[in-house]
């Protein structure tokens, strides 16, 4: 693993595909321009909008993903999280996909959701992922590169599961993933604690690419992407506008840190 840049992309995706692809490209171009290596998208970049459409949509949106991702990492010669797309499952639900692509515009490793966002935050806000989405094997997925060190994946709710998060630090992860679409409500009050705990508690470095503003005509979410270094501390914060943050991911500051704390050899149970 050596130093490099990494940056989170924020966007305001709608639900239309050929408008979202344009501005992720926007951001993946900016990114790649400043040098970085790791470019994540937010989950559903490609489309966000109500959870039925998505449904009926899944198998043209995930293709036309699928392709624009590989082409992408490709054409900037850049590690590319391709946030999450929804795939087409064989019960008429759909996965939430995290795909991660290489320089050569290959996929290395994929993640389904796993935990759903089944919850009534008000009457009038109210969320059954369930309904639409097919959670998917229960085990964590973490890819390995020569350059960038181990990346662990995950998406949005898993960031309540800290055990998804040691699990993949017992498989050696460096940098976690955390592409999201974190809802308004929740995420003024919850965002930013959970992420700077995720990466305290592992010494790892957190990645989290987001979604920002209102999507459709209800939707709304917080924002405020951000990559925090392994002490907890926020070194890259997107605000609430669309646009990217990047930061550089040091292993020996890892390292220094787990030096100081070895709270990881602690563990006992």
């Amino acid at each position: 693993m050596k130093t490099y840049k990494a940056a989170v992309v924020q966007m305001n995706s709608q639900p239309d595909v050929a408008l979202n692809l344009k501005e992720a490209r926007r951001w993946i171009r900016a990114a790649a321009d400043e040098g970085t290596e790791l470019v994540g998208l937010p989950e559903y970049f490609s489309f966000l909008g109500h959870l039925s459409q998505r449904k009926k949509r899944a198998d043209k949106i995930s293709r036309r993903s699928y392709n624009f991702l590989k082409e992408t990492a490709a054409e900037f010669n850049i590690y590319l999280l391709g946030g999450t797309i929804p795939v087409p499952a064989d019960d008429g639900r759909t996965y939430n996909r995290s795909l991660l692509f290489n320089p050569a515009g290959d996929v290395v490793a994929k993640y389904d959701k796993i935990h759903l966002f089944d919850v009534e935050l008000s009457d009038s806000e109210q969320y059954r992922e369930s309904d639409d989405i097919k959670p998917g094997e229960n085990k964590p997925v973490t890819y390995t590169t020569d350059s960038l060190g181990t990346l662990g994946l995950s998406v949005c709710y898993d960031l309540r599961f800290p055990e998804l998060y040691r699990a993949l630090i017992d498989q050696h992860a460096d940098l976690i993933t955390v592409p999201s679409a974190f809802t308004a409500t929740t995420g003024k009050d919850h965002w930013e604690p959970l992420l700077q705990a995720r990466a305290i508690e592992n010494t790892a470095y957190v990645f989290a690419p987001a979604q920002t503003g209102t999507h459709g005509e209800t939707r709304k979410t917080h924002g405020n992407a951000m990559i925090i270094d392994p002490w907890g501390d926020i070194i890259a914060h997107a605000g609430t506008d669309p646009g990217i943050a990047i930061a550089t991911i040091d292993p020996a500051r890892m390292k220094q840190v787990r030096n100081k704390i070895p709270s990881l050899l602690h563990r006992v149970l």
